[in-house]
């Protein structure tokens, strides 16, 4: 697995790098925020995070200046719904501190400014995305929490019941009252107690379609 590269830039685009490493070119997929921390092209010596993803058809490399942001693109490819070209989209419109506040205000209307990034998608990723930077101990500085039990605070809602709040949430970003019904269906039994763990369960019941 390859993890990090030092060599000599041959290239560098928004949205890619070509790295010369002992004389084996590189073709490593980057954020825009990633490629503007880059020296200029020909520079020897420059080390790059890396992240490798293998496939069927293909190997693919993906670069990156902080270990904030490899480990923000690690999270967001693990939500479902969430491939590499989109986790790297989100990364070019937010740095990972910008991102935290963006999580930490629950602002769906921000986060839907992603290309790529839907009003219901957005409100799904916030939801994954508060429970990743509250227990991620690489990210928590972020935003300035100290526990890896501390909660991100999701909007308040009227309803009395987690589950009638959790349904609200559901409405809110676009799903029908059917689907949020079936989504929350077994929610008690999987654990989920809070508000947090019950949207995250509906929200992964959503994302596998059951």
């Amino acid at each position: 697995m390859i993890v990090q590269l030092t060599g000599t830039l041959v290239e560098v685009t928004p949205s890619r790098v070509v790295m010369d490493v002992g004389g084996v070119g590189y073709e490593l997929g980057v954020s825009s925020t990633t490629a503007a921390a880059l020296p200029h092209v020909g520079e020897a010596g420059v080390t790059v995070l890396a992240r490798m993803i293998v496939r069927e058809d293909a190997m693919e490399l993906y670069g990156f200046a902080t270990r904030e942001e490899r480990a923000l693109f690690d999270q967001l490819r693990a939500i479902s719904g969430v491939g590499p070209k989109l986790a790297l989209s989100v990364l070019s419109t937010f740095s990972p501190a910008t991102l935290a506040q963006v999580v930490i205000a629950q602002d769906a209307a921000r986060m839907a400014q992603v290309p790529g990034v839907g009003r219901k998608k957005a409100s799904r990723l916030l939801v994954e995305l508060s429970d990743v930077f509250s227990k991620n101990a690489e990210l928590r500085g972020l935003v300035g929490l100290s526990e890896p039990d501390a909660a991100l605070p999701l909007a308040a809602a009227p309803s009395a019941g987690v589950k009638a709040e959790a349904t609200e949430a559901l409405l809110s970003m676009g799903f029908t009252s059917q689907e949020a019904e079936l989504a929350l269906e077994g929610h008690a039994e999987a654990g989920a107690s809070t508000i947090e763990q019950v949207l995250a369960y509906a929200l992964r019941r959503l994302g596998s379609g059951r």
